[in-house]
């Protein structure tokens, strides 16, 4: 898989995702990926003082990324 269609994949993970953040107050925006392997993230909104947020990245967030992109590796918050 192509670099840019690794970003479509984590996009299209992203757009599936982001009604459950919305109806909470909160969303997601995609800041990088590395090396193909490493997501960076950005939780917006009422997700960034969320004290699941962590929980919110791990079980739903990189799940669902890994599932349209297996060979992502991690997925990580940033600020």
């Amino acid at each position: 898989m192509s670099s840019e269609e690794l970003k479509k994949n984590v996009e299209k993970a992203l757009e599936e995702i982001r009604p459950f953040l919305e109806s909470d107050g909160g969303d997601i925006s995609l800041v990088e990926i590395e090396d193909d392997k490493l997501v960076k993230v950005q939780l917006l909104g009422a997700c960034t003082n969320c004290t699941v947020n962590q929980m919110t990245l791990q079980s739903g967030v990189e799940m669902t990324i890994k599932k349209y992109a297996p060979q992502i590796e991690r997925v990580i918050n940033v600020n």
